[in-house]
């Protein structure tokens, strides 16, 4: 059976986080109290289909203008807004690939938050790899949601790797240099104005007892933002490893975590600390300094850690994946179904507790955190519309109101007249009646004799 623990959860601070699953919806999740609030689901954007599965997320959180870039399993990508869902642009990403093949996705994107001066302003400029290692940069122009969007000048493509599958894509915070790994792909570091590799990763060496571990990169980030040359990896052999480019090839420091894949590792805003998921469920917290462990995620569920991502102003971490479940044959052999998980999970940095799950019916993929959300301004708006709409209900219903008493009034005036009337015909009625009767009853009384 699957492993349960029920944790009461203890609320979240004021946060917006945008959340996408299998099926190509974006929910946007908020909590909106300022003590303890609850998150839950307040608007859903697109329509439910199978074949706008979201396979990569990357948006750019500014103040003014920002913009949230969507990669669909049917090789469109569509650059819209976080704030209300507005689509700006929409891109097919064919540029020398193969449209019908279901194994060339896009894995990686990235929306360049710094613009050139020689773009125009409505404008973006976007980097995808695919999973057989075809990157591009392009800068496309916003026009009407009706219409594709078309690239200003020619994409610059190149291709990051020979053979292979490509499973994690990163671009560090200065956006110069951007890393590609995957299954059979050792890590390797690309300049981004240049093109041009500028190092590649060393396998581990044999271990004691002359095995080799083949190489298979799940998921990496870079380490801190204004610093490329430190980065973090995930294996599918349960390892996190630490690689120093101005070192060595080879990692600087190696530990494992539980016994099944690393598939999930976000770094924190402290430099140091990383937060990894795993194949099982488990989640917790590392000090990349010393490879220790600072400690593990309360509340976890049977299931497979897809997504975890750290809200950079608030200490609260989001976690969403899949799940596992176990089926039995004549109750010899075991059969491990994966099914990716519904349910969204806040917790909490410093006290590792969980603060919120919040059920979204779909299979959730990615979660992104939009860390310029005020809870004042979507008071402040909420209220202005709940005005407008009661001004705009009250008056025809206070007309409506008038019009019916007037005629409640007459109404009333007529049934008190001919209530009167009734009355009074039946009190007649009922004078006639009891006349009728006397007079009825007056023969049939027995005469009484005289008696002489």
């Amino acid at each position: 059976m699957p492993r349960t623990t029920t944790v009461e959860c203890a609320g979240c601070p004021p946060l917006r986080a945008l959340t996408f699953d299998v099926l190509g919806l974006i929910k946007v999740v908020e909590a909106r109290d300022k003590q303890r609030g609850v998150a839950q689901v307040v608007e859903r954007w697109g329509e439910p289909e199978s074949s706008k599965c979201v396979m990569a997320v990357s948006m750019v959180d500014r103040n003014s203008q920002p913009l949230l870039a969507v990669a669909r399993k049917n090789k469109k990508i569509e650059v819209l807004s976080p704030v209300n869902g507005d689509i700006q642009a929409t891109i097919s990403d064919t540029s020398g690939l193969d449209v019908q093949s279901e194994e060339n996705n896009i894995v990686g994107l990235h929306l360049f938050e710094k613009q050139n001066s020689e773009l125009p302003s409505r404008c973006c400029t976007l980097l995808t790899c695919t999973t057989k290692g075809n990157a591009s940069i392009r800068s496309i122009e916003f026009a009407d949601s009706s219409k594709e969007s078309s690239c200003i000048d020619s994409p610059k493509t190149w291709n990051v790797c020979s053979g292979g599958n490509i499973l994690c894509c990163k671009v560090d915070g200065n956006e110069n240099f951007a890393l590609f790994g995957g299954k059979g792909v050792e890590i390797n570091i690309w300049d981004i104005d240049n093109l041009t590799k500028i190092w590649n990763s060393k396998p581990p060496p044999k271990n004691n007892l002359g095995i080799f571990t083949p190489t298979w990169f799940t998921s990496a980030t870079f380490l801190m933002k204004d610093d490329h040359r430190k980065f973090v990896a995930g294996t599918n052999s349960h390892q996190v490893r630490l690689y120093d480019i101005s070192a060595q090839r080879r990692p600087v420091l190696s530990f494992d975590f539980r016994e099944t894949p690393i598939k999930a590792v976000a770094e924190d805003i402290d430099g140091y600390s990383v937060y990894v998921g795993n194949g099982s469920g488990d989640m917790a917290s590392f000090d990349i300094r010393t490879g220790k462990m600072l400690g593990g995620f309360s509340g976890k569920c049977s299931g497979s850690i897809r997504s975890i991502v750290r809200h950079p102003q608030l200490p609260v971490v989001a976690s969403c994946g899949e799940r596992y479940s176990i089926i039995s044959f004549h109750l010899v052999c075991f059969l491990w179904m994966k099914r990716l998980d519904s349910y969204l999970r806040l917790w909490d940095t410093k006290t590792r507790q969980l603060l919120s799950a919040i059920f979204l019916k779909q299979h959730v993929v990615h979660v992104l955190f939009d860390s310029n959300f005020d809870v004042k301004e979507t008071d402040l708006l909420s209220c202005k519309e709940q005005n407008l709409t009661e001004e705009v209900e009250a008056t025809p219903l206070k007309r409506k109101k008038s019009a019916r008493n007037k005629e409640h009034i007459q109404d009333g005036s007529e049934r008190k007249k001919r209530s009167k009337h009734s009355k009074e015909h039946k009190k007649s009625e009922g004078n006639d009646g009891r006349e009728k009767i006397a007079s009825r009853n007056e023969p049939s009384k027995p005469k009484l004799k005289k008696k002489k």
